[in-house]
């Protein structure tokens, strides 16, 4: 995996614009919805949503940013405004390490990355 990837202090999910909300709320409803350990939604630069969870096959293994990357650009996405994670675990660390993180930035450099607990009561933001 790439080195950890540093996080921003938390902050409220209403403190969120609307369309960052969404896309916490997409990936926190396909993280419940199939009982997997994570949740990842992505917006497409025209504004489409994407969500997904982690896929854990004997023959596939994908992180649930992978997962939602992965169903972004199969669908022709053009780039990629956001993406959000749900169900990390150890945020304390203040630091996030996923392999989803380079998917993001391989279809948009700077793309904003938003990560929340299992509550999703607190959302960071990856730094970049």
């Amino acid at each position: 995996m790439a080195d950890a990837a540093a996080l921003t202090e938390p902050v409220a999910p209403d403190a969120l614009d609307a369309e960052d909300a969404k896309i916490v709320t997409l990936a926190r409803s396909a993280r419940a919805r199939t009982g997997a350990a994570h949740g990842a939604a992505v917006r497409d630069s025209d504004g489409r949503t994407y969500a997904a969870c982690t896929v854990s096959l004997p023959s596939l293994s994908l992180t649930a940013l992978q997962a939602a990357v992965a169903a972004a650009v199969s669908a022709g996405a053009p780039g990629l405004e956001a993406a959000a994670v749900v169900g990390v675990d150890d945020l304390d660390g203040g630091s996030f390490d996923d392999p989803g993180l380079a998917a993001v930035a391989e279809v948009t450099a700077g793309a904003a990355v938003l990560v929340a607990g299992p509550d999703a009561a607190a959302v960071h933001r990856v730094a970049s």
